[in-house]
């Protein structure tokens, strides 16, 4: 049962309605008194609740009603709706507890897909036999390719997003740079009802705010001085399927905003065309920043945080998932070798030790660079320590000695650069960084 509370009838009759059509079974309240008796003793499958459930009270009430409601029903998903001017109302309603929020005028498919996330994830989503299943038997039922390994961490990631992937539901996917955070995202569009649909990655830390709107809502012929013919931007042409969008944490506060109104009314216009298009799209988005201190710092929008995190994996660093360097390095290697004609390649078991105890700050990027680097130079057909020329040869308990993580990555890059003799093309890429990547570290961490 689904249950609706707004005081005005007239959305109250368009909501019944609109569900009853989906064939939910509904119940309507007036009053927050009245929902709030009935929940004491009834438990919903979900509720739709307006902020402004009396007009002179401007949310307040509602957010207090949402309150009581968490009390007596804590797992329940409750869906705010509210004006656009009230967004700042409805980031306070998620920080209370609520699933998400849809602004008003609301378009119809999008509120139905926020019930059927908010359903699916506030039941744990069906095929929860997922949760036992071997890596085998994942890679059997699942397209998971490219994504190796069967640490505990990552079986649990991978677990959820088998899980994930039967909703609409957008996710927000962290970690540093290198984890794999990119595989995942396709993971779970290849799982999901959309996978026959286009799959388009855009990385927003390489779009300027000057190019952006362009880029993502496309352009009409004429609209600025270089525009010699249509164009359809990133959401047009990944409309049905999935979008995306690496590095979100690189986005500008003006952007942010626009971002912000395609993903809350899944509509927008082209640049010099006055016309609205509509958009059916999942959103993915990927970062290695931590959002919540650049919402302190007032950098990231609250309001945007909360429309891309309703779902969020968090992609540990290589060096949480030691089984799996290993695997990973013996997959990169025979892939450099099938790739180049060249004898198989395997590691000797000090090669192999040295591995596992490396902290790998580049993650699965930079064990990739390495194992392709060093069977290429080396040209042998099994990997001894010496070869791999890896900047700290020290295992992660001599690695306390060193003091914290930030002391570690600072010696590595320094290290790093005087092995290379300060070729900063030759680091970045010992490293698996991008050179953009390694400036904004070396900002980071101070060194000249």
């Amino acid at each position: 049962m689904i249950l609706i509370a707004d005081d005005d009838p007239a959305i109250r009759v368009s909501l019944c309605l609109l569900l009853k059509n989906e064939k939910y079974e509904t119940l309507d309240f007036a009053q927050p008194t009245e929902l709030i008796d009935f929940i004491r003793h009834t438990t919903p499958d979900a509720i739709i609740l307006d902020m402004n459930f009396t007009r002179e009270t401007s949310g307040d009430e509602g957010l207090k009603v949402l309150k009581q409601i968490k009390l007596f029903q804590p797992t329940v998903p409750i869906i705010l709706i509210t004006g656009w001017g009230s967004i700042d109302l409805a980031v306070a309603g998620m920080k209370a507890g609520a699933f998400d929020f849809i602004t008003k005028p609301w378009n119809n498919k999008s509120l139905l897909d926020c019930l059927n996330n908010a359903l699916l994830i506030s039941k744990k989503i069906p095929n929860t036999d997922n949760d036992s299943m071997t890596r085998a038997q994942l890679d059997k039922n699942y397209q998971l390719s490219g994504i190796i390994g069967k640490s505990p961490a990552l079986m649990e990631i991978l677990k959820t997003v088998v899980r994930i992937s039967q909703t609409n539901a957008p996710v927000l996917i962290t970690g540093e740079s290198g984890t794999g955070k990119e595989l995942i995202a396709e993971a779970i569009h290849k799982n999901s009802q959309r996978c026959k649909a286009p799959f388009v990655k855009v990385n927003l830390g390489g779009i300027s705010q000057s190019l952006f709107e362009s880029e993502m809502f496309g352009h009409k012929k004429g609209a600025f001085t270089d525009a010699h013919t249509d164009r359809k931007g990133r959401f047009a042409t990944s409309d049905g399927g999935t979008i995306f969008l690496d590095e979100i944490g690189e986005l500008d506060l003006a952007s942010q905003v626009k971002l912000l109104r395609v993903l809350q009314e899944q509509t927008f216009e082209m640049l010099g065309d006055s016309s609205t298009q509509k958009i059916d799209v999942r959103v993915i988005c990927a970062t290695n920043k931590n959002l919540p201190k650049m919402i302190e710092q007032g950098l990231f929008r609250e309001d945007l945080f909360y429309r891309i995190n309703l779902i969020q994996i968090e992609m540990p660093p290589l060096r949480e998932r030691k089984n799996d360097i290993i695997v990973l390095g013996q997959y990169f290697a025979n892939r450099i070798t099938t790739e180049n004609n060249l004898p198989t390649v395997n590691f000797s078991e000090e090669a192999s030790q040295l591995l596992k105890n490396y902290h790998f700050p580049g993650n699965i990027r930079e064990l990739k660079n390495l194992i392709e680097r060093t069977i290429l130079i080396s040209g042998k057909t099994e990997i001894e320590a010496d070869d791999l020329k890896i900047p700290i040869q020290k295992t992660q308990d001599q690695l306390s000695q060193f003091g914290t993580l930030e002391d570690v990555e600072r010696q590595t890059i320094m290290d790093t650069i005087k092995i290379n003799n300060g070729n900063m093309s030759k680091v970045a890429q010992t490293l698996g960084l991008s050179r953009g990547a390694l400036y904004r570290r070396l900002e980071r961490l101070r060194i000249e």
